[in-house]
Parts: structure tokens; sequence; C-alpha cells
């Protein structure tokens, strides 16, 4: 591979999964069309919905007592479907604040039940002693990985009452007991496959609740009664999603993934914290394993930094624009060689540049 795609999403696609679908794009199991052509409830296209479902559910140990959804509209969709599904509009909801996708999320939920906001960011760390000011709303949420910060909670918050995540940058990345969580969901352009697919897992006895103006799209009970098929789903986006899910399950599963992954954000920590040209502000404690920001100490050399990484096959390293510096995402589907040739790069520029 001579280009590496560091994109925080639409994140790079395994290479596999990617030639064989640029194979099967036209043809597909010799039916002489493409899936994305195929109707969705015809037997060639429910074979390959039902074996997603069946791999995901291998893959995290999802028992039956939990819905797998694959749903519209991305993550963002569900900070309103959420609260829409399992609360009623004047119940408290908890909502620990740890970035901007967290806080994105309570702003959302607000417009339909209480919200009980939970700031844990302090100076460049989180301040987990705050979760015990959750408790009194009807579900607690938090979200483990923040993309535009680079900050991650690795222990999920302890709660006696449901406990929603958002996952989307972090699902499949490292190994989780789902029996712990009320609801999980998960954009999927991050470590799943393409942008257009959210996934839901949901404990089934939180689910026949909806509140009357919840969109019929977006009714947990319903996608549940319909496999996910009330009306048309990304078809093709779950079709990737479901190769994706092959090719973790033939790199030894999320166990493998998660010790290949904290190989990789090891790699590029520790480069940067040996180095007096960059750095990474975040608490060692919660710096994220996915989402790596950067900043070099001269800002001014920025841009000549992002133009010769691009030069070098180095895609998409420039940091959110309400952060700046660089961001490096290293997802699933970025191999360790990526990692080397990355932290390669930055030294050469710190040599050339000092």
């Amino acid at each position: 591979m001579s280009v590496y795609n560091f994109c925080a999403g639409p994140a790079m696609l395994p290479t596999e999964v990617m030639a064989k679908a640029q194979k099967e794009l036209v043809d597909f199991n010799g039916l002489g069309v493409s899936v994305m052509e195929l109707s969705h409830r015809s037997k060639e296209y429910l074979a390959v919905a039902e074996a997603a479902e069946a791999n995901l559910r291998e893959l995290m140990n999802i028992g039956d007592d939990y819905a797998v959804l694959f749903t519209h509209g991305g993550a963002r969709a569900h900070f309103s479907a959420i609260p829409q599904n399992l609360v009623g509009a004047d119940e408290q909801v908890d909502y620990l604040i740890s970035g901007q996708w967290s806080a994105g999320a309570a702003k959302e939920a607000a417009k339909y039940a209480r919200v009980n906001s939970i700031d844990l960011r302090s100076g460049n760390s989180l301040d987990m002693i705050q979760v015990s000011e959750a408790g009194q709303g009807s579900y607690l949420h938090y979200c483990p990985n923040e993309t535009v910060d680079g900050v991650a909670i690795f222990d999920e918050p302890v709660t006696d009452k449901p406990l929603i995540a958002d996952y989307s940058s972090c699902i499949l990345g490292r190994e989780i007991d789902i029996n712990r969580y009320g609801l999980i969901y998960a954009g999927a352009q991050k470590n799943i496959g393409p942008a257009g697919l959210a996934l839901v897992i949901v404990r089934r006895d939180l689910i026949g609740r909806a509140q009357a103006t919840t969109p019929s799209i977006l009714d947990y009970a319903l996608l549940d009664k319909n496999d996910s098929m009330y009306n048309t789903p990304p078809t093709y986006a779950w079709y990737l999603a479901g190769e994706v899910f092959k090719w973790l399950k033939a790199q030894g599963g999320v166990g493998a993934m998660a010790q290949l992954n904290r190989q990789k954000a090891a790699l590029l920590y520790d480069f940067i914290d040996s180095s007096d040209f960059y750095q990474n502000r975040v608490d060692p404690s919660h710096r994220s394993e996915m989402n790596v920001p950067f900043q070099l100490v001269n800002p001014d050399l920025d841009a000549q930094f992002l133009a010769q990484s691009q030069q070098a096959g180095l895609m998409a390293l420039k940091g959110h624009r309400s952060v700046g510096g660089m961001r490096a995402s290293i997802y699933n589907a970025m191999p360790l060689e990526g990692v080397q040739a990355l932290v390669t790069f930055m030294k050469a520029f710190e040599l050339n540049n000092k």
C-alpha cells in the first residue's frame, strides 16, 4: 500500500474488503447484477443480511436478549431516537459530557426529554468523580471515544440504570461486555463500513415504549419486528459491513484487533512524547487509541507538514477545525505499517525543520 488514509470518517476500509467489493460490484455471486441492485427482500440479499448479523453477534458475543438493528441516518439520528424510544418527554436522563459528540447528543436529546448534563472535562483530562452526580435519570449516556478531542473513557461508568453508549469510533476496536449496556449505537463510517448506515444493539426489554411522535423508521420495536427492513435499508452499506465483519473474524476477532490497536497507538504516542517538536495535550489516562490529535510546537509549519505528508501518501491528517493541528485516525483498517510510515515521516520532517 502506497497511500494511507488517516481520515476520521468516512475512514479507510480494509484493502481485502474493497478488492472483493470491486470484484463483485457488477456481478454478485454469479447473478449478473450488483448486490446494490438486489431487492432487500430477495432470498439472495436476505442471506447477506442474516450473515452480517450472525457474524456481528459472534464477534461481540451478543445474546438473543438484544436486538441488532441496521438503520438509516448515522449516529446523529439516534441522538434523537434514543430518548424518543426509551423515555417519556417528562423523564430525566443523564448525559456525561466528555467532548463534542457527547455534548451534541445531550443537546439533541433535550428536545425529547429532560437532560441532566454532567460535564467531565477538566483541563486536558476528564474528572470521572463527577459521574457520581448521575443516578436520578432513567438512563445514563456517554461516549467512550471522542473523535474530535482524542479523548477516551476506557472503564464503563457504574450505574444501576440502563447504560447507553455512542460507540461510533471504537466499536469492534476493543472488547466490551455487551451485557453491561442497555443500548449501544454506532455510525458505520469509522470501524464498520461506509457512511449512511448505523448500528443499534439494544436490550429487548427496553423497546416497545416509543413516544407517540417517534418517526416509524426510528421506532426500535418496529425495526426489530421487521428485521431492520420496515422500509428499504441502505443495502450496499449493509453488505460492506458484513464483509468487514468477515474480515475481522479472519484477523482473529475483536481481541486480536484490540491488541493491534494498542500497539499502533503506543507507537505514535511514544514518538510524540519523545519529541520536543510535536505534542499531544490529552492526559495519558484518557488518550484515544483510535484518534490521535497532535500539534506542532511551531504552528507556522502546519501547512508545510500537511502538504508534504500528502505528497508522501499520508492522507487526511488535518485536525478538526475546532482543535487545529493534526489528527491521525488509526481505526481497525489502518495497518501497523501505516502508523510506522507516519512516524518515519514525522521524524524526517522534524529533522528537516528544526
